[in-house]
């Protein structure tokens, strides 16, 4: 099986990791997203703003390999705080709306200690199925 490694243009090059992986049966693998920019740099520093940063990330990677965001079908958040999470589910689901519409993929929650990157409050994995 091929795969091609998807780059979205203008994107700081991942470092050790690819952010994303197409196969050649059109199943696009997306690594873990946090809530920096093309830069790499962390322009919110609370959670709904990163929160939506990291769904764009997963969009723009997912339109870089020709996809849309129907074409989602997995989304793994791993959170550093469950207590806002659970505080802030209005504009989580806000945010999210704004950013993926009302396509909900299978998606699971999972709290953790620490992200490898200090700033991030936040990282979402991705899997989707392209059509196209």
């Amino acid at each position: 099986m091929s795969a091609r490694t998807i780059q979205p243009a203008g994107w700081a090059p991942a470092r050790g990791y690819a952010n994303g992986i197409l196969a050649s049966d059109r199943t696009l693998h997306i690594g873990g997203q946090i809530g920096w920019n093309r830069e790499q740099v962390f322009e919110h520093h609370d959670f709904i703003g990163q929160m939506e940063q990291t769904l764009r990330n997963i969009a723009e990677v997912v339109a870089t390999a020709g996809g849309e965001i129907s074409d989602i079908t997995r989304l793994t958040w791993f959170i550093k705080d469950k207590s806002e999470y659970l505080a802030r589910q209005k504009e989580v689901g806000e945010a999210y709306r704004k950013v993926f519409g009302r396509h909900f993929p299978a998606m699971s929650v999972v709290v953790v200690k620490e992200l490898i990157e200090d700033e991030a409050l936040i990282e979402i994995e991705a899997t989707a199925y392209l059509q196209n």
